[in-house]
């Protein structure tokens, strides 16, 4: 693999539909009341934390793909339906795989202009480093939700990206 901007966003994109998809499946065994519950996460429960991700992914896309950013918080739930965000996940993988294929036409500015959800501040950072920030946070949160699993017994899989299924 040759290490250039647009091949790390299409490893990540695919390793991050990858895992999703086993994360959720994992999570599914799980009772509505066992998803919800606090478990000392930063966003407390592991449904809370995949909804989470969902949000941030939402509004990182919405800024990389210079459109509007229609989250209004990082909190904001989407769904109050597992089957809900586990289809609205599944779809912005999707999207995300399709964003990171047009980097290979298509190079990104070097600079990101937008404004922060968490702080309301205009930003303007490097575009790389924002695209690795977006998959690096992906991992962070997943790595929570993982333990979580765990401590509650559930299986989930392997999650080391060496061990993601080749592309056909």
């Amino acid at each position: 693999m040759t290490f250039d901007l647009a091949s790390y966003a299409n490893t990540m994109a695919r390793y991050n539909q990858w895992i999703n998809g086993g994360l959720y499946s994992a999570a599914e065994t799980l009772t509505h009341e066992q998803r919800r519950s606090e478990c000392g996460l930063f966003f407390g429960s592991i449904y809370n934390t995949l909804n989470h991700l969902l949000v941030c992914d939402l509004m990182w896309l919405a800024r990389f793909k210079n459109e509007p950013v229609t989250v209004k918080s990082l909190t904001q739930e989407l769904f109050s339906d597992y089957a809900e965000l586990k289809q609205a996940r599944e779809q912005t993988d999707k999207d995300i795989i399709a964003w990171a294929q047009s980097l290979t036409l298509s190079p990104p500015p070097e600079r990101l202009n937008y404004v922060s959800l968490s702080s309301a501040t205009e930003r303007n950072v490097d575009f790389a480093q924002a695209i690795v920030h977006f998959f690096n946070h992906q991992t962070h949160h997943r790595g929570q939700v993982t333990a979580a699993l765990s401590q509650q017994g559930v299986e989930f899989g392997v999650t080391d990206l060496i061990f993601m299924p080749e592309e056909n």
